[in-house]
């Protein structure tokens, strides 16, 4: 479907196209985007696939190693909150 955007006057295109350049997409994008995530929830309900390749990769003594490496920030340091 294609819908034309009248009215739309010169501060409001100077802000949709600075934010589509900000984004590096089109204005048409940016305007798709704003209006689903207005309108329906966008990104809350968007799915992303940009890590999929990575998901499933790493092997038992790799995953392991990592829970080891990050086990330090499970816990609170009380000096850090004694302020």
């Amino acid at each position: 479907m294609n819908l034309t955007l009248r009215g739309c006057d010169e501060d409001l295109s100077r802000v949709l196209r600075r934010e589509a350049e900000r984004r590096r997409v089109s204005v048409n994008r940016l305007i798709l985007d704003t209006l689903r995530d207005a309108l329906i929830g966008g990104k809350k309900n968007r799915k992303y696939h940009d890590l999929d390749s990575l998901a499933g990769t790493w092997t038992a003594a790799e995953a392991a190693e990592f829970d080891a490496s990050v086990n330090v920030f499970e816990s609170v340091d009380p000096e850090l909150w004694d302020r």
